[in-house]
């Protein structure tokens, strides 16, 4: 919609800015036929979330990158997922019967499995240290029958993660509590639209299986009626 002069004017940037962030991948405006760039609102959206990353949050250029790296993989989930979901809408389409919920399949990732101390030795970390980033919710660790913390695989991932932008990219705690808040929300998107597909894919594999088991014939016994008794004996098989 917005050649890149009226975008920052709305965003309260410099042209140049926003090349900049293009080359970095922050951004992804589209072109137009003759190449000219042109910008939506969820390109402004995201020009105006990394300005609050950078100026309100002090966050640096290489949290950015990974803030706006998982916006632009969730964006791109949400679409494929919807995309997914409305072809296989479209092979039931005309079928008023509503889609059977059937049960929530946990990903075996997401399994509590470890003790605070295992959990802090597989990522070198202090158990104090995991405590903070909980309160912080930069990881949700479940909690057993007795309320000791247990941390899953996708915790252990997610907490090498937090020490890899901390050690080696230098993300601040407000930078990472994005990223983070952003990663469980992609995870979240990913394991609800996932499931959608699922039981889209399990009801129509259920419909065909119902079709493929309908007795033989059955339509065309019932439509021609009885039968002559002598037919059977036509040479080519019909009456």
């Amino acid at each position: 919609m917005y050649v890149i002069s009226v975008a920052a004017e709305l965003v309260d940037m410099h042209p140049q800015t926003l090349r900049l962030y293009e080359r970095k991948g922050l951004i992804r405006p589209g072109r137009s036929s003759g190449k000219t760039r042109l910008y939506s609102e969820r390109d402004i959206d995201h020009l105006r979330e990394i300005r609050r990353l950078t100026q309100e949050l002090g966050v640096n250029l290489a949290g950015v990158e990974e803030v706006m790296r998982l916006q632009h993989e969730l964006d791109d989930l949400q679409g494929e997922f919807e995309a997914e979901i409305e072809r296989l809408e479209g092979e039931l389409r005309g079928q008023a019967q509503a889609l059977p919920e059937g049960g929530a399949r946990t990903d075996p990732k997401d399994r509590p499995v470890y003790v605070i101390s295992i959990a802090a030795e597989l990522v070198d970390m202090h158990p104090q240290t995991l405590r903070l980033y909980e309160r912080k919710q930069l990881i949700r660790p479940g909690r057993s029958s007795g309320k000791t913390r247990l941390y899953s695989e996708r915790d252990i991932e997610h907490l090498r993660e937090i020490r890899r932008l901390t050690q080696e990219l230098g993300v601040n705690l407000a930078g990472v509590e994005e990223i983070m808040r952003l990663r469980h929300e992609l995870d979240g998107a990913r394991s609800h639209l996932e499931g959608n597909v699922r039981r889209l894919q399990d009801d129509l594999s259920e419909r065909m299986t119902r079709l493929r088991t309908l007795p033989p014939a059955s339509s065309e016994s019932a439509s021609d009626g009885p039968q002559d008794p002598d037919e059977d004996d036509a040479p080519d098989g019909r009456p």
